[in-house]
């Protein structure tokens, strides 16, 4: 039974041709008919999808004609709120004009440092002197300090337009003269202070010890009096400050002198970028005026004795024909005299018209290239240089990758000069020709060195300055006068211990030492913000990968408002303290915190390319609506080419943070547009948001969005604060190096 049904199940499941073929037919209609909905719905997807870019297109055309028809009003408006920058800068001039003056009134006896010929005199009388203590030229240094920072800031801050090329010469001329000049008082006053060491000498070691300390120059002085060969670890008193010595110079007649300078006076300045000034058309006052109130005021005396002739009286009711002809001469005169009045005053007024109207295109003048010499000192800024720069020797520091931190340590050993002798009531003392003499370590004059080297490194110790922050240990250098460079050989067996602030290394030989950080350490950025505070005041964030720098920028003025390393807190001197732009970049720069990028900080960074124009512009009008919109890093500024910036925006007038969602903009330079994609999208796309335009400028894409009383804040802000805030944003370059 078992076989036969399998057969007969079998012969029911075979299909006839006829069957096949149909189902074939019903397999194939269905293909076809599959196949063509599938056109019909990607014929009518092309359609949608080129109906939508037809709309998108007329849209944009119709949104670009527009922004052409209102382009020219746009720019008219952003360039009368731009005058603000070359006021700015005219403020600028009269500060340092009144600072002129304000030295001059003082009569303290200290010399002008713009004037060279107070300076030559203040140098050639110093120079005279030459019995003064090491704590009177610490005394006088303090001046010395304050007329070298008077002249860089000169050289900073004042426009290449404003510095004629003979008074870049004469001030670098004298900063130079000034640092030499002040090394070389040191020098004397330690000769002075080693003439007298033996007076001074310890009771217990027997040799001399001194520190004299100051806020700028710190002295450690040793002397070797006793010459113990077994005194070879030198130590100061209440500090880890010292030398480990060999026996060769602990049996020498020698003094060790650590001079620590908070200053950098070994470094050669950097030229100053000389530029050709910008011409500026004298236009002369016109003085017809007063030519034509002086011809009036004669002309007006003969009228008065004239009119003021007196009548005769009368006698009777007639008058004779005489005093007849001498009234009507009376008359004729006096129309004559109120002619020429009439004329004159015309005359007069025209002229006061005129001088009015050539007043008025003078300012003009005067401000239109006052405005071209700013937007120039602006470009310059964030300008790239095409060339990196050379390092002719192997072991040459690259001092555009390097920052020099925490001052110069001038080590030397010194000669021990003639000690003086008391004689019946009377110190005598020798005096050398040649003055202080510096001791050859290791000495030249030898034959064969020994291999087990006799000649070791003298091991020294040095205290970092509280003041400077070191993200990363501090290489240590050395000085190279021969070669003018400084150099990382010579140095050996460096060691640094972050808690007590002490850094101990091998010298083969003495010198100016100091320590170096990487200058592009805190670049590029993670992320900035820049928020109002109110009225003329923004706190400027920076946060980097090893700190968060927040800046307060109030007015003219700016501060720093707190240092966060790793999350903590971390007090800083600057704190609290205003200062003007260009001398706070500066401070930061010394305490460590360099978030300032130089014109070949591109070649040591991966930085996130912009067009320099482009750049500055986007800078310009983010300072002119920094008092009522805060702007804040986008990652999609990445993601567009160089000839476009993103980032967000949004209107703030809160002092306190506030929950308002951001926008993105993105500008060219030319085209301000809010996008339609938000920072957590993940495809970037150029598209403009929905009811949103083009703009000319960013004043006017925000001002469709923005309040009554933000635009009013806008319209009201200081020209020194929007220019403060601009130069620190073309200091900090947040655009490019986040």
């Amino acid at each position: 039974m078992g076989p036969k049904s399998k057969k007969s199940a079998s012969k029911k499941k075979k299909l006839s041709k006829a069957e096949r073929l149909r189902l074939l037919q019903e397999e194939e209609e269905r293909r076809l008919k599959e196949e063509d909905e599938a056109r019909l719905k990607s014929e009518k997807e092309e359609l949608e999808r080129l109906e939508t870019e037809r709309a998108e297109k007329e849209k944009w055309h119709r949104l670009e004609v527009k922004d052409l028809g209102r382009r020219n009003v746009e720019l008219e408006e952003l360039s009368l709120l731009e005058g603000c920058f070359p006021e700015a800068e005219k403020l600028k001039r009269d500060t340092r004009a009144l600072s002129k003056w304000k030295h001059y009134i003082q009569c303290d006896g200290s010399p002008d440092p713009s004037v060279p010929q107070e300076m030559n005199t203040f140098i050639s009388l110093w120079e005279e002197e030459t019995k003064e203590t090491f704590e009177q030229v610490i005394e006088k240094s303090k001046l010395v300090l304050s007329l070298i920072q008077k002249l860089k800031l000169t050289l900073l801050e004042t426009p290449s337009c404003d510095l004629p090329d003979r008074t870049i010469e004469h001030h670098q001329g004298s900063i130079l003269r000034l640092q030499e000049l002040l090394h070389l008082k040191f020098n004397i006053a330690t000769e002075l202070l080693l003439g007298h060491a033996s007076t001074l000498a310890d009771l217990d070691s027997g040799n001399m010890e001194k520190v004299i300390q100051d806020e700028n120059v710190t002295l450690y002085m040793w002397a070797n009096l006793k010459k113990n060969p077994r005194c070879r670890s030198v130590k100061f008193s209440e500090t880890q400050i010292g030398f480990e010595i060999p026996r060769l110079l602990a049996t020498s007649n020698i003094a060790l002198r650590l001079l620590h300078t908070r200053y950098d006076h070994v470094t050669p300045f950097p030229p100053y970028p000389v530029t050709a000034p910008v011409e500026q058309e004298h236009i002369p006052v016109e003085t017809e005026p007063f030519r034509v109130s002086q011809a009036m005021t004669e002309k007006a005396a003969p009228a008065e004795k004239a009119v003021t002739l007196e009548m005769p009286e009368k006698q009777g009711d007639q008058l004779d024909p005489t005093q007849e002809r001498g009234l009507s001469l009376i008359q004729e005169e006096e129309a004559k005299v109120e002619a020429e009045e009439d004329t004159l005053i015309h005359r007069l007024q025209v002229s006061v018209q005129e001088e009015e109207e050539t007043t008025v295109n003078k300012c003009e003048l005067e401000m239109t290239l006052l405005s071209e010499a700013v937007s120039t000192a602006q470009l310059r800024l964030i300008e790239n240089s095409l060339e990196k720069p050379e390092i002719n020797e192997e072991k040459e520091v690259d001092l555009c990758q390097f920052s020099i931190l925490g001052g110069v340590y001038h080590l030397d050993i010194l000669e021990l000069p003639p000690q003086c002798k008391p004689v019946k009531g009377w110190m005598i003392v020798e005096i050398l020709k040649d003055g202080l003499q510096k001791f050859m370590y290791p000495p030249e004059t030898h034959e064969e060195p020994d291999p087990e080297s006799t000649f070791p490194p003298i091991e020294v110790t040095l205290e970092v300055h509280e003041n400077v922050i070191f993200f990363e240990d501090p290489k240590v250098i050395r000085w190279d006068d021969e070669g003018k460079i400084w150099r990382t050989d010579g140095i050996s067996n460096i060691f640094y211990n972050r808690e007590e602030r002490l850094i101990t290394f091998g010298l083969e030989t003495f010198g100016p030492v100091t320590l170096i950080q990487d200058t592009h350490i805190n670049m590029p950025y993670q992320s900035w913000e820049l928020r109002p505070l109110g009225m003329n005041k923004v706190l400027l964030s920076v946060t980097t990968l090893f700190a968060e720098i927040q800046i307060h920028i109030k007015g003219n003025l700016c501060m720093l408002a707190s240092v966060k390393l790793r999350d903590q807190e971390h007090g800083s001197h600057l704190e609290g303290k205003w200062m003007t732009p260009v001398p706070f970049i500066l401070a930061l720069k010394e305490a460590g915190l360099n978030i300032f990028p130089t014109k070949h900080s591109h070649f040591y960074v991966v930085i996130n390319n912009k067009v320099p124009l482009v750049e500055m512009k986007a800078y310009r009008q983010m300072a002119l609506l920094s008092s009522a919109y805060a702007f804040s890093w986008s990652k999609w500024n990445f993601y567009c080419d160089s000839t476009r910036v993103i980032f967000r925006a949004k209107e703030h007038l809160a002092k306190e943070p506030e929950n308002r969602p951001w926008a993105l903009l993105m500008f060219n330079g030319d085209r301000a547009q809010m996008l339609r994609i938000r920072e957590d999208s993940e495809v970037f796309s150029e598209a403009l948001k929905d009811e949103t335009e083009f703009h000319a400028t960013l004043y006017h894409m925000v001002k469709d969005f923005a309040s009554v009383e933000a635009m009013d804040r806008v319209r009201h802000a200081d020209c020194q604060f929007i220019d403060s805030v601009c130069h620190m944003l073309l200091s900090t370059r947040v655009l490019t190096y986040s």
